[in-house]
């Protein structure tokens, strides 16, 4: 915690521990996102950054509005020119109170909406990353557990192992609740699995609760579930192929001999109707070529698992 945290914590987190059942979702988030900072500190410094940011924002905004004159600028281009100086100076002076109040609302608000969203995108990010790595995490505790290391141990070492990305994380933190918290296994399992944004993760967790529970043989759950897992991974990575391929014939088919046709179609009629400024094929050139290929893009790197 930084000294803006804390000074943020001293001045508004006694009041902050009131409201704690109204961002439960938030609080969730926090603990799935694993970004290591109290509920109570993350929300008063949320407060107090978008008082800041919406007072910077609202006076660099009042300032130019101010000095350019842009109230009277507004009124000028909407052809209100009848009224004395005096009341130009008084309409300069309440339009600029007027845009700084709605600019210290906006860039406030927009702040505080960062700060609450944040969370949810974190771990929606590290969910991703765990369900990319989980195949590769199960393979390696399956390994492991055929070496006969103990199932404290195991999860411990996958937590040393950074190459398992946030698979390794999660195996942390149950390494954490066992050595640090004296927990018992069973326990520190299911206090992660609460708390991981995964639900293959949860499920995974879980499942080897119930089978350390039972007193099954939890090296063919690691042996099966890992089994399970590249099974998955491998239909998944058909389908992205697949939906790959696809894009691939729409993007010929649309941006390069679609958008071709349309510009020798739009090109003769140019020429036969002597249009020297042809809009409809700026418009083909300047805005469909370029949003159409960002447009694939997006959908391309929105489709694509993380690896």
């Amino acid at each position: 915690m930084n000294s803006f945290e804390r000074f943020s914590f001293n001045l508004l987190g006694m009041r902050i521990l009131a409201k704690r059942d109204q961002y439960a979702q938030l609080r969730h988030n926090l603990i799935s996102a694993r970004l290591k900072k109290p509920f109570e500190t993350y929300l008063a410094t949320a407060y107090i950054s978008s008082l800041v940011v919406g007072l910077v924002g609202a006076g660099i905004l009042g300032m130019l509005a101010w000095i350019i004159q842009l109230p009277s600028f507004i009124l000028i281009k909407m052809g209100l020119t009848n009224f004395p100086i005096f009341a130009s100076l008084t309409i300069n002076i309440l339009g600029t109170i007027l845009i700084t109040c709605c600019a210290l609302i906006f860039f406030g608000a927009i702040t505080y909406e960062i700060f609450l969203v944040y969370p949810s995108v974190a771990a929606g990010t590290r969910r991703r990353n765990i369900d990319a790595n989980l195949p590769y995490a199960t393979n390696y505790l399956s390994a492991m557990s055929t070496a006969g290391i103990t199932p404290s141990e195991i999860f411990r070492l996958l937590g040393d192992s950074p190459i398992y990305g946030e698979c390794a994380v999660e195996a942390r933190y149950i390494a954490r609740e066992v050595d640090i918290f004296g927990r018992d296994l069973i326990e520190a399992i299911g206090i992660v699995s609460l708390s991981t944004p995964s639900q293959r993760m949860k499920e995974f967790l879980q499942g080897a609760t119930a089978s350390i529970s039972s007193g099954g043989n939890l090296m063919d759950y690691f042996r099966t579930k890992s089994a399970q897992y590249a099974l998955e991974n491998r239909q998944t990575q058909k389908q992205f192929l697949d939906t790959l391929a696809m894009l691939a014939e729409s993007y010929i088919t649309v941006m390069v001999a679609g958008v071709l046709f349309l510009i020798i179609l739009q090109s003769i009629m140019s020429v036969m109707g002597s249009d020297n400024k042809p809009m409809f094929l700026y418009i083909i050139i300047y805005l469909m070529i370029p949003f159409g290929t960002i447009l694939f893009i997006v959908m391309i790197s929105t489709l694509t698992p993380e690896t």
